[in-house]
């Protein structure tokens, strides 16, 4: 028997209307549709238990359509039952009496779509198409967040390999102890990720997480960012500052790139570590602190050491349980897990209906050396995800390091050396043909407003100069329609 294109429910009380519905879905467009004379018995159906229960073999329901106005529960009081008892199912409501005011309440109360009688079964099955999209994409996250929730229960931190596992059950038993931990890996794997994955499953989770890079501060303010200042100590020292340990009072201190910290700061670290007190800059007065360091960095610790530039009481301080994070290119089977997982995050974020990626997508994703690790990977599904022009990503949409590099681009894209402003408008006209001339899109990933983009393309002459503005175009279609 064929499988039904999805399960529907009517719940109206009018039985020519129900039959009329029921009619057309099921004949018509394929679905399977039960109906129901009244709210009451509906809930009934649809609680634990019930014929259509959630718990039950033959599939869940995918769309409610109900009448507003019944006896004993109208549809608004059956709109708000339903959101308390399965608040997954998008319910259509419908009604005679239409108003603005039973439109707002209506949504307000949970409903996905409001229509108002007499109904066109035209516009019905436009509004049941878009409810089932709704109810696929919840469907596609859920199993997607459970797919992940097998592999992984490290807040943000996605693996099922072998070295991610490994660092899962290392994190795991690490959470719960207050040692020192130093966590080292490459570029872009997601050491911070995993520092916070610690913090949040240990004893100070109710505690601040404060993380620092070492490498974004100058030599000078590192000190006084770590351990706060007094008031005057130094020029601009209007007063006094709290430092981070302060700050991570009772909580987790994360100091990603410890590498690059000066000797000299080292040695003030090392003594805040072992005194478990730190004193600001410009002040005797010495504060308790209690605070879980994390460090974190990409370089050679142990050969920093060898060379004199790390120290090696502050390295065995900070390294009490060291943990390794396996670069991407170790860890293939973690691609295409962490592709779709991104993929979701930016269609959902860009409101965009992409699907997924095809078998060729994966291959080329999973052939990739990816030096920048993880945050590359992301870099690159969000890009695809935000040019993409169909609902699938195929390989012509995966860019490779080649055309990412400075001379590629150039050597593929003018075959010249052009100024600023030449290459600048190759480089609009481009983004604009990849995203089929739509400006919200070429904006974005141009990085400007829409109105700046206007602009530039009249200065380039992609657009006639007598071409009105974005907001020009609306005002005047507010106009014509008023």
């Amino acid at each position: 028997m064929k499988e039904p294109n999805g399960r529907i429910v009517i719940v109206d009380d009018d039985e020519e209307m129900r039959s009329l519905l029921q009619d057309y879905l099921q004949n018509n467009r394929g679905f399977e549709v039960t109906c129901f004379p009244g709210a009451t018995e509906a809930l009934e159906a649809l609680s634990p238990g019930g014929s259509l229960g959630s718990d039950r073999l033959e599939g869940d329901i995918d769309v409610i359509i109900s009448d507003i106005k019944m006896p004993k529960i109208d549809g608004l009081e059956f709109t708000a039952r339903l959101q308390q008892l399965r608040p997954e199912i998008p319910i259509i409501l419908m009604t005679a009496f239409g108003s603005i005011e039973t439109a707002i309440e209506a949504l307000q109360k949970g409903a996905f779509h409001y229509v108002v009688k007499p109904l066109k079964l035209a516009e019905m099955s436009v509004n049941v198409d878009r409810a089932m999209e709704h109810r696929k994409l919840q469907r596609d996250n859920t199993a997607l967040r459970q797919e992940v929730k097998r592999n992984w229960s490290l807040g943000n931190v996605i693996g099922k390999s072998a070295g991610m596992k490994a660092v899962f059950d290392l994190v795991g038993r690490v959470s719960q102890a207050t040692a020192n931990v130093l966590i080292t890996g490459e570029s872009g794997t997601g050491k911070e990720m995993v520092a916070r994955a610690i913090h949040e499953n240990g004893p100070r989770a109710h505690k601040p997480f404060i993380a620092i890079n070492c490498t974004a501060i100058p030599e000078n303010l590192l000190e006084s960012e770590l351990f706060g200042h007094a008031k005057g100590s130094f020029t601009g020292a209007i007063q006094r500052k709290r430092g981070l340990f302060e700050e991570a009072e009772g909580g987790t201190l994360f100091l990603d790139e410890i590498g690059d910290m000066n000797v000299s700061l080292q040695s003030k670290l090392l003594r805040v570590i072992q005194e478990r007190k730190v004193r600001a800059v410009g002040e005797n007065i010495a504060r308790d602190v209690d605070v879980r360091i994390i460090a974190a960095t990409h370089k050679d610790l142990k050969a920093a050491m060898k060379d004199g530039r790390f120290r090696d009481d502050l390295y065995y301080r900070l390294s009490v349980i060291p943990i390794v994070i396996p670069p991407l290119r170790h860890r293939q089977e973690d691609i295409p897990l962490l592709a779709e997982y991104f993929l979701k995050k930016y269609a959902a974020t860009n409101n965009l209906k992409i699907k997924g990626f095809t078998k060729r997508a994966i291959a080329k994703l999973t052939s990739l050396k990816w030096e920048g690790n993880v945050r590359e990977l992301e870099n690159v599904v969000e890009r695809a995800v935000v040019l993409s022009t169909g609902t699938l990503i195929d390989e012509s949409d995966i860019p490779t390091p080649e055309t990412e590099s400075a001379e590629g681009f150039f050597a593929n894209s003018v075959g010249d050396f052009p100024t600023v402003t030449q290459l600048e408008e190759r480089y609009i006209k481009l983004i604009l043909e990849k995203t089929g001339g739509r400006k919200d899109k070429a904006a974005q990933i141009l990085g400007m407003n829409r109105r700046t983009l206007y602009r530039k393309e009249r200065e380039y002459g992609l657009i006639s100069q007598d071409s009105p503005e974005e907001e020009d175009l609306s005002s005047s279609h507010e106009h014509e329609s008023s």
